[in-house]
């Protein structure tokens, strides 16, 4: 069973930043694309960045294009969410995503396998 640790979620300031963070439990990391998204209260989860596999190639919304940042180490099985110039629309419960079977389409939550508990963001005006 893959479980997925996030971390790294809090309340900031507009204009502020965070870092979140993800550990899949498993053996060879490099070997799941990862991705996030996210779930604000009364609207449907989102798609907010995605890093394939073993190339640097990543996907982003166009709401976080330019403010957000995903990256892996694989070394560490840990993906990154760097969140620059946070605002009050980017508040919601993060989920960290971990597709093992997909190639392709990871905007799409129906391509990820493994799901972590999600982890709380709230920005402030």
């Amino acid at each position: 069973q893959v479980q997925l640790v996030e971390s790294g979620g809090g309340l900031v300031q507009a204009g502020g930043s965070l870092r979140l963070s993800c550990a899949p439990s498993v053996r060879t990391f490099s070997g799941y694309a990862m991705g996030w998204f996210r779930q604000a209260p009364g609207k449907d989860r989102e798609f907010v960045a995605a890093i394939r596999r073993r190339d640097p190639y990543t996907y982003y919304a166009d709401s976080v294009k330019g403010r957000f940042t995903i990256s892996r180490d694989n070394a560490k099985n840990t993906v990154y969410l760097e969140m620059n110039s946070l605002k009050p629309e980017d508040t919601a419960v993060y989920y960290c995503a971990a597709s093992e079977h997909y190639r392709s389409d990871y905007y799409y939550s129906t391509k990820y396998d493994y799901w972590g508990q999600g982890t709380q963001v709230t920005v402030s005006s």
